[in-house]
């Protein structure tokens, strides 16, 4: 497959991110000093993926009609 060819999902590729963020912290040393930051580091790592695909959801009619009201 050529670069023109790739196919760029970014679903994919942030899900692929969380999971290598994840691994790497699955292997970091269990001490005080990372107890708070390894569970901060995987909410960071995971979060650009969960955005990505709310960003990309459609609004719904619902949604829609209360959003033109509060105009």
């Amino acid at each position: 497959m050529s670069d023109g060819d790739k196919k760029y999902d970014l679903e994919e590729r942030t899900a692929l991110f969380a999971e290598r963020v994840r691994d790497f912290c699955l292997k970091l040393p269990k001490n005080v000093a990372n107890a708070e930051y390894i569970p901060q580091l995987i909410r960071a790592g995971s979060s650009p993926g969960s955005n990505y695909i709310e960003a990309n959801e459609s609004i719904g009619d619902k949604d829609f009609k209360n959003e033109n009201q509060n105009m």
